[in-house]
C-alpha cells in the first residue's frame, strides 16, 4: 500500500441506517457495543422513524451511540452517506438495523486485514427467518479473497459484514443514492471499493442476518438482469467521473464486456428459438 494503515489499534466508526427499527435496534447495538475490539462510535442515522426508534436510542447509556436526524427518503444510501460524513473513525462498519454481530467480528476482521494488506474485509453471516430460526449460512463462497471479478458474476459481501478503510469509501464516494438502486446499491458501492483493494473475506459467520421480508427494501420486480444492468451503468458513470481514469480504465472496460455478455445470456433462447425457426422454414424451401 502507498499509505500506512492501521489495523488493531484502528478507530472503527459503526453506520446503523434506522427506519422504524424500535423492535430490534437496542439488540444491534448491544452487539456493536460489546465487541473485544471496542468501536469508536456508534451513529444511528435515521431515515424518517416515527415508532419509538430515537427514544430507544436515547436510552442506551454510552456516549459512543449517537443518533443522526433525517428526514425520510426510503433509501439506505441516504442515511449511510450521512453517517459516514460525520464519522470519525479510520475505518468504517455497515451494520442493518436489525442484525447483529458476534462479539469477535471486529477484531477478526482487523487481524484479518493487517495479515492480507486489503482495505476491505467482509464475513459470512447465518441467516435467521423470524419465527423460524437459523437456516443455514447465507453464502457458500469460501476463498480467503473476494475480487473485482469475483463481484462482476455476483454481489459477495453481506453488508452487514462490510469493513473499509476510510480511504477506499473516499475513492468510492460512499453509496450511490439513485432511488433505482435503493436494493442494491450495497452492491454498486463494493464495485467501487474493489477497484481500490480486494476484500478479504472470514468464511465463519460472524453476523447473524435478519432476513425478515416485511422489512426488506428489496423489490420483487426487478430481475437479476435488470439489477446487473443498473449497477453496472451506475459503475461506469462513476468511472467517468474519477479524476484518475487511467486507474479504473481496465475496470471499467471488464465491466462493458460483462454488459455484453449478460444481453447475449438473455437473449441467448429467442436467438436460438429464431434460428430454429429459419431452419425449420428452409426445409419446406
Amino acid at each position: 500500500m502507498t499509505e500506512r494503515i492501521g489495523f488493531m489499534k484502528a478507530g472503527v466508526s459503526v453506520i446503523i441506517a434506522a427506519w422504524n427499527a424500535a423492535e430490534t435496534i437496542e439488540q444491534t447495538i448491544l452487539s456493536a457495543l460489546n465487541q473485544t475490539h471496542a468501536p469508536l462510535e456508534v451513529l444511528v442515522c435515521d431515515d424518517g422513524s416515527s415508532d419509538g426508534t430515537r427514544e430507544i436510542i436515547e436510552a442506551i447509556d454510552d456516549s459512543r451511540v449517537r443518533w443522526i436526524d433525517g428526514g425520510r427518503s426510503g433509501r439506505p444510501a441516504v442515511p449511510r452517506n450521512r453517517g459516514i460524513a460525520q464519522s470519525a473513525g479510520e475505518w468504517i462498519a455497515m451494520l442493518d438495523s436489525d442484525d447483529q454481530w458476534l462479539r469477535e467480528k471486529l477484531a477478526a476482521q482487523l487481524a484479518l486485514a493487517g495479515k492480507m494488506d486489503c482495505r476491505a474485509v467482509s464475513t459470512n453471516a447465518v441467516r435467521f427467518v423470524p419465527a423460524k430460526g437459523a437456516a443455514g449460512n447465507l453464502l457458500s463462497w469460501s476463498k480467503e479473497r473476494i475480487t473485482f471479478n469475483d463481484l462482476l458474476d455476483i454481489n459477495q459481501v453481506v453488508c452487514s459484514s462490510a469493513l473499509i478503510h476510510r480511504s477506499a469509501f473516499k475513492i468510492a464516494r460512499g453509496f450511490p443514492e439513485a432511488p433505482a438502486l435503493k436494493s442494491i446499491e450495497d452492491y454498486a458501492c463494493w464495485l467501487r471499493v474493489a477497484t481500490q483493494t480486494d476484500f478479504a473475506y472470514i468464511a465463519e459467520p460472524l453476523v447473524i442476518y435478519r432476513d425478515n421480508p416485511v422489512n426488506s427494501v428489496r423489490s420483487a420486480d426487478v430481475t437479476l438482469w435488470s439489477q446487473r444492468r443498473l449497477v453496472f451503468t451506475d459503475f461506469l458513470g462513476w468511472t467517468t467521473a474519477q479524476q484518475q481514469p487511467d486507474k479504473v480504465e481496465g475496470f471499467e472496460r471488464q465491466v462493458k464486456r460483462e454488459l455484453a455478455r449478460d444481453y447475449w445470456r438473455r437473449h441467448a433462447s429467442n436467438i436460438r428459438r429464431i434460428k430454429q425457426k429459419i431452419k425449420s422454414l428452409a426445409v419446406f424451401k
